[in-house]
This record gives C-alpha cells, sequence and structure tokens, in this order.
C-alpha cells in the first residue's frame, strides 16, 4: 500500500465519529451568542467567526493527532488557528485541510441549515479524499464522501456508527442521467447577487450563499447543482467540489484563462487571515458548463477586494 493509500485509509477511518461528534458540538453552541472578533476582509460571509469554528478544528486536529502516527506526516491547513497543528509536518507533499464550520455566517445568524464540516487531503495538484458533515441538513444530517473513485452521499443515522453509515450510502458517481442547472456563486462582494442572475440569462440557475437552501457539496454529490462560480476560493472547502467535478470527468479552470486549478496558485488573503486561489473559478462535471462559465466571466475583476474593508 502507498503511503499516500495508507493515509487516506486512515482519515476514513478516524473522521467519521469525530466530525459527528463536531456537527453534534456545534449544533449545541449554535443556541447561544458565540460570535467572536478575528476577521476584517470587510465581507460578511468572510468575517463570521464563532466558538464552534475554533472549538470544532481543535478537536479534529486532537483527533488526528491521536490517530495512527503515520497522519503526522501530512501538513495541516487549517481555516483557523486552533490545535496542535505544530506536531504535524511543516514541509510535506500531502496536506489536510480543515473548514471546521463552512457557512460560518449562516451558522450564526440562524439563518439556514446549510453549514457544514470538511475536511480533504491534497498534494500541489489535486484533492484525495474529502469528507463533509452537514449537522442540520435533513432530519439526521447529510453527508457527503469523496474518494478517487466512488462518491457517496446520503442521511446519517446516529443509531448506527458513522463509518457503517457511510459504507451503506450508494456511489453517486455512476449515474448522472439527471443533472441540474444550478450554479453556486460566493466572493463577488457586494456584486453577487448581480453575477448569480447574469448565470441566469445563461438558462443556468445561480444561486447565492442566500438563495441556497444547503451546502453545495452534497447537491453537486447528487447532481441537484452542476457546479459553481466563485471568486477566488479558499482552499479549505472549495476542493471537495473540485473533487467531485472531476472524478466525474469535469474539472475547475480560472475562467479568464481556462487553466485548471492547482494548489500552487495560492496567495494568502490577510484581510480574511486564509489561503486562496486566484482568479474567477469556474467548476462542473460538465464542460460544457464551464465553458458557459467561462465565457461569461473571462472578463470579470480579478480584484477581491475592490475597496477598502470596513
Amino acid at each position: 500500500m502507498s503511503l499516500r493509500s495508507a493515509i487516506v485509509s486512515e482519515l476514513a477511518r478516524v473522521l467519521p465519529p469525530v466530525m459527528r461528534w463536531s456537527g453534534a458540538v456545534a449544533k449545541r453552541l449554535r443556541q447561544f451568542d458565540i460570535a467572536v472578533e478575528g476577521k476584517s476582509s470587510g465581507n460578511s460571509n468572510t468575517d463570521a467567526l464563532t466558538l464552534a469554528d475554533l472549538s470544532v478544528q481543535e478537536l479534529i486536529i486532537a483527533a488526528l493527532r491521536d490517530a495512527d502516527p503515520i497522519l503526522r506526516q501530512c501538513r495541516i491547513e487549517g481555516e483557523e488557528s486552533t490545535g496542535d497543528m505544530s506536531l504535524f509536518a511543516d514541509d510535506a507533499e500531502l496536506a489536510i485541510s480543515i473548514d471546521p464550520i463552512d457557512g460560518t455566517k449562516q451558522f450564526r445568524d440562524r439563518t439556514g441549515n446549510g453549514y457544514s464540516v470538511i475536511v480533504h487531503l491534497h498534494d500541489a495538484e489535486t484533492p484525495y479524499y474529502s469528507l463533509v458533515y452537514a449537522p442540520e441538513m435533513g432530519p439526521t444530517g447529510t453527508w457527503t464522501e469523496v474518494t478517487e473513485s466512488m462518491i457517496a452521499c446520503g442521511p446519517d443515522d446516529t443509531t448506527t456508527p458513522a463509518r457503517a453509515v457511510l459504507d451503506g450510502l450508494p456511489d453517486l458517481s455512476k449515474d448522472r442521467s439527471q443533472l441540474g442547472n444550478g450554479i453556486y456563486l460566493i466572493g463577488f462582494q457586494e456584486k453577487d447577487a448581480q453575477r448569480a442572475r447574469e448565470v441566469d440569462a445563461l438558462g443556468l440557475q445561480g444561486r447565492t450563499s442566500d438563495e441556497m437552501p444547503g451546502s453545495i457539496y452534497p447537491f453537486m454529490a447528487t447532481g441537484e447543482y452542476a457546479g459553481s462560480l466563485i471568486h477566488t476560493p479558499n482552499i479549505y472547502d472549495f476542493p471537495v467540489s473540485m473533487h467531485i467535478a472531476r472524478l466525474l470527468g469535469g474539472d475547475a479552470v480560472r475562467a479568464d484563462t481556462r487553466e485548471s486549478l492547482r494548489y500552487a496558485d495560492l496567495w494568502m488573503d490577510d484581510r480574511a487571515n486564509m489561503l486562496r486561489f486566484s482568479g474567477v473559478i469556474a467548476c462542473s462535471e460538465d464542460r460544457r458548463i464551464i465553458d458557459q462559465l467561462c465565457d461569461l466571466a473571462a472578463d470579470w475583476s480579478l480584484v477581491r477586494y475592490e475597496t477598502a474593508a470596513g
């Protein structure tokens, strides 16, 4: 077994229970006023930060730390700064990226249940293992798991061990006959809604974070959504969409150059304290839709923050 295969196997064993626990902690903390200061990009979606983000990342990193030592051969990329990240490799080909609460603004403001806990493994080119748990999407929560050969997505069942639930979910990569036309948009600051309406004009359905009824990852896994169009997405959550698209024969590309996305093409967003890909990124399992999105966004501004924060 290769090193990468061994790491994927250990992540698939360790992560399901701790991500379910993390979801339970997030659901409980959500009942209280847990917002904290910490980010200052000037965008409410980016700047939202809660004690749940910090607590969930602490839990996940502790679980990785206490698992098979093989995981310490990976780098850790956490959206937040909590946890024993120093115990993991500083310079390694493989990295484990963590978004403890994707959709923090919706989570904090209690405006929807599409938030999720996300972990994925990648090298400089592409993701290899992704796991997403949306604790309040559906009556019992929703899982999405992506490997190099399959996509599993479906409801949780807390009466059954988490790994067993995932093992019982169908592989959705085999039948894509019912692909929808939803396209998720975010990152365009005050222009999110405007850009979504421009996507509508293509005959697709542009949806902002406020317009989407759940997490994008289950929607892409099931085919309800065809993809996304995102300005400078971060490396902690977006690559799950790229993972799904590439497994199904699609891709994630820069709209201006149509070049496939690589983890080497990153910049540090100091306002939000997170790593981001460069450019406007079109992602879909359907390359015809990628072409449509690239044609639309090819000349859009590449500057994330057009005006000063605040």
